[in-house]
């Protein structure tokens, strides 16, 4: 039962780069935004460690540090930053209406949707417990750390591909684990992959372990034909298998992809719905960097500005 009405010219929902440079920039404007923060403020990039292509840190910074700062100055402008969950949304007319954790009902005059996305994982508690300790969803991320050394990818599909190509050329050998006898990536991608000399497909492989007490040291894989197991020795573990857009609960009212990406107007952040602005991983299955959704979330916060500033006028 929803006990509070609230009304907002700007709700932001979600708080990763996306989110946290909307307010920025809506809090600027004077716009008095309000952001919740989701179940993981901060977004995928609290799960982070050492973040160093993020412009303005020349000497890297960490992830969970880098939203914080985020935070920081999305509210030294005004910001309200809550924690709380969206439970439900209707889209049906204006003002929007929203609700968060079944208690708070919200009218919004516009909404920026930056609730990101999630990785896919193996679900092995290695992996788990060496995330960030070599253990990555992200090979443009946190490639780098691993020049000049032995890694496996998993994954069988174009961002596998994509990734594993990538790190072929920073990396001494790459291990591609995939657990059939044939990839889902185009055939163009495949061919990149199997005539790479630095690039070793291991086909009907799966990952029994994740090998490492604080770092990664190896992985033991098996294979599902032989059921015979072996032990690489790899110092990087990249999780390339697809990401899971947060946005269920839009579903009834934006259009999105069959993936479940919400759709965009080319050059905007506009969604289907006149006053719903979407920006960062939530919309983009292409880059999915920092730097990036922050990019949107600027985006965003402008058009909201602009859809206020002609409903006023």
């Amino acid at each position: 039962m929803t006990t509070t009405v609230e009304k907002l010219k700007v709700l932001i929902i979600g708080s990763g780069p996306a989110g946290y440079t909307a307010a920025i920039y809506a809090s600027r404007a004077g716009l008095n935004p309000v952001l919740y923060t989701g179940a993981q403020p901060g977004g995928q990039l609290t799960i982070t460690t050492d973040v160093e292509n993020y412009p303005g840190y020349p000497g890297g910074v960490q992830g969970p540090e880098m939203m914080e700062d985020f935070r920081k100055q999305a509210e030294r402008f005004g910001t309200q930053v809550r924690y709380g969950m969206v439970t439900k949304v209707d889209f049906s007319a204006r003002p929007h209406k929203v609700i968060v954790d079944d208690q708070v009902e919200i009218h919004a005059e516009t909404i920026i949707i930056s609730t990101g996305a999630s990785a896919k994982w193996l679900g092995i508690e290695s992996e788990e417990r060496l995330n960030g300790k070599g253990v990555s969803a992200c090979a443009v991320c946190d490639g780098f750390f691993f020049r000049g050394q032995d890694v496996a990818i998993v994954g069988a599909g174009d961002t596998a591909c994509e990734e594993a190509s990538y790190l072929a050329n920073i990396c001494s050998k790459v291990y591609m684990l995939i657990r059939r006898d044939e990839m889902r990536a185009s055939q163009i991608m495949q061919k990149r992959v199997l005539n790479n000399p630095k690039i070793e497909v291991l086909w009907n492989t799966e990952t029994e372990e994740i090998l490492g007490d604080e770092e990664v040291t190896g992985v033991r894989v098996y294979n599902n034909q032989t059921k015979e197991s072996k032990e690489l020795a790899i110092s990087g573990f990249f999780v390339a298998i697809g990401h899971e857009p947060n946005t269920g609960i839009f579903k009834e009212f934006i259009d999105m992809d069959e993936s479940g990406y919400i759709k965009t107007l080319p050059g905007s952040t506009k969604t289907n719905i006149e006053g719903v602005f979407a920006c960062g991983d939530a919309q983009d299955h292409i880059y999915r960097q920092a730097v990036t959704a922050a990019g949107t979330g600027c985006m965003a916060a402008l058009d909201a500005e602009r859809f206020l500033a002609a409903q006023e006028s």
